[in-house]
């Protein structure tokens, strides 16, 4: 099913297309006008008191269009994981990019009001704040763990009881590989504290590279394809470890598949 942003949806290929000359053979330069523009109009809503989630979603599907229209190709699987859920849950992934700090809106809000856990220096960044105080983030400092602690559990079972999920990326940094050392336990606690669900996110997204002297603007590589893969929520009992390693163990798993399918030749045939 190619309708990304339908309530029915499980699954999404991307559909057959073309890039541009342009575009395929310098798609950094074909996607970043474009991706400005999206983040200004979104901005100057959120400003205007305007940006919903139905704005999210529209702005989000409009990401994903344009990195198609690049030629990169996108695989999403398990939304039924979380479309049959009822009531809010604890979304909890890896983080590779800013990629899909811009595309799971529009995978999640058409179901589940959803609230992001971010940095504070991203709810700084010239511009895209306004987006994402329009959608009342948990900022972190990443400065002090005990603060962030009591941010996102305080923050989160306030926003679970209200019925709107929360996304955990519980890595202190962005990074292409999975390394189960560096990815703590904070998604599981919130689940337990607010008495919610688990839903494992894995994914691989580094067809947006990492910049060296901007990390956020990297090189658009159309050769990665796009993966998100959901897994089956899980009920945190006990002391939440049994839970935890389960979700390391699923994007790990999925991580591995990935790393050996073949390069893509950043067309969409």
């Amino acid at each position: 099913m190619n309708d990304i942003t339908s309530t029915t949806a499980v699954s999404y290929s991307s559909p057959a297309t073309q890039p541009g000359l342009w575009a395929r053979l310098f798609p950094s330069l074909a996607f970043y006008p474009s991706i400005f523009g999206i983040v200004a109009d979104a901005a100057r809503k959120a400003k205007a008191g305007k940006y919903d989630g139905a704005e999210w979603v529209h702005d989000s599907l409009r990401v994903v269009r344009l990195f198609e229209r690049v030629g990169t190709r996108f695989r999403i699987e398990g939304m039924e994981h979380f479309k049959n859920l009822h009531g809010p849950c604890v979304f909890v992934g890896n983080h590779m990019s800013t990629l899909e700090t811009f595309v799971l809106p529009c995978l999640i809000q058409p179901v589940k009001d959803v609230n992001f856990v971010v940095k504070k220096s991203l709810a700084d960044y010239p511009v895209f704040k306004h987006v994402l105080h329009a959608r009342n983030p948990i900022i972190v400092s990443r400065a002090n763990p005990r603060e962030d602690l009591a941010a996102v559990l305080e923050g989160g079972e306030e926003r679970l009881r209200a019925g709107t999920s929360v996304i955990v990326f519980p890595q202190s940094t962005r990074s292409a590989t999975f390394d189960e050392k560096l990815f703590n336990t904070i998604g599981v606690k919130l689940a337990r504290r607010a008495g919610v669900p688990v839903v494992p996110v894995a994914l691989k997204t580094d067809a947006w590279g990492c910049g060296g002297l901007i990390k956020d603007f990297g090189p658009i590589d159309p050769a990665k394809t796009v993966h998100f893969r959901f897994g089956e929520p899980l009920s945190v009992t006990g002391n939440g470890k049994d839970e935890h390693a389960r979700i390391c163990a699923f994007i790990a798993s999925a991580m591995k598949e990935w790393e050996t399918e073949p390069a893509d030749n950043g067309l969409i045939e």
